[in-house]
Parts: structure tokens; C-alpha cells; sequence
């Protein structure tokens, strides 16, 4: 499952790409935090890692606040998942930039576990590293799914 921070860090994107898309320019972090629904202190320090991690920019003064310094179609979700909640695959050893052989493991080759968890996480890579940010505020940009529990 992606963290709660991680939710609000989408959303946040989303907020910002919307803004673009409707040709405005910076938004603040309040402004952010209403259409985001994330508690503005969270948010802050959200905003500070994308800004960090090169996705957002910040400017100071009277028409302040953030905005996107990358057009929301070069916005893997991959890689802003990866960013925000650090490796995504559901074992270690199939991680590829956190890559750690798993502890009770005797053989990668022939680990029943490894190459089932292998497979079914190899669809959801081929499926999140083709979103972007712009899939998810374009209309009609994600096909209805239903949900699974």
C-alpha cells in the first residue's frame, strides 16, 4: 500500500498540474492544502521534498508559492512513489535500486516466492512506470478499474 504522505504528495501534484492546465501560475501552500486535502504542515514538508527531488520550484514575495518545473507528462508515478515512500517492489531481492537478497533465501533461481511475487509485480511496474501526472488529470486519462480487496 503508498502512505498517507504519499497520497497527499499526489494529490498536491495534482492540484499544481490543474493549475497549469487552467494556465495559472504559482499556488501557495493553503491553496495547495484546500484542494489537496492535506493538513498544511504535512504539506510543507511534502512540498520541500518535491522541491528537492527537482518536481516543484518555489518562489518567494507576493505571487509566491509553488508550481511544476516539469510538465506533468515527464511526472512518472513510478518514480514520485519511489521519491516519496522510497522502494516499491513487494520483496527485496526484486527491488531494482534497493536491491537486498532476502534473509532466509537459498537460491534466487529457484525461489517459488521471488518468481511468482516476480511476475505479478512485473505487470504493476509495466502498468505505474507508463503513468504519468498528466494521465491523472487529463479527462478520461485512466481506465475504469474495479476495485480489488
Amino acid at each position: 500500500m503508498i502512505s498517507q504522505k504519499t497520497k497527499y504528495a499526489i494529490k498536491a501534484m495534482m492540484a499544481l498540474a490543474d493549475e497549469v492546465a487552467a494556465g495559472g501560475g504559482a499556488m501557495t501552500i493553503e491553496e495547495i492544502a484546500t484542494r489537496s486535502g492535506a493538513p498544511k504542515r504535512f504539506l510543507e514538508h511534502i512540498m520541500l521534498e518535491l522541491r528537492n527531488a527537482g518536481y516543484v520550484g518555489s518562489r518567494r514575495g507576493r505571487s509566491g508559492g509553488y508550481i511544476l518545473i516539469k510538465q506533468p507528462k515527464e511526472i512518472s508515478i513510478g518514480e514520485l512513489l519511489r521519491q516519496v515512500d522510497g522502494p516499491i517492489a513487494p520483496l527485496p531481492c526484486l527491488s531494482r535500486r534497493s536491491y537486498q537478497r532476502c534473509e532466509d533465501c537459498t537460491d534466487e533461481a529457484s525461489c517459488r516466492l521471488r518468481k511468482m511475487f516476480g511476475q505479478v509485480f512485473w505487470s504493476y511496474l509495466l502498468l505505474i512506470e507508463s503513468l504519468t501526472l498528466a494521465d491523472l488529470v487529463e479527462e478520461g486519462g485512466l481506465p475504469e478499474m474495479g476495485v480489488v480487496s
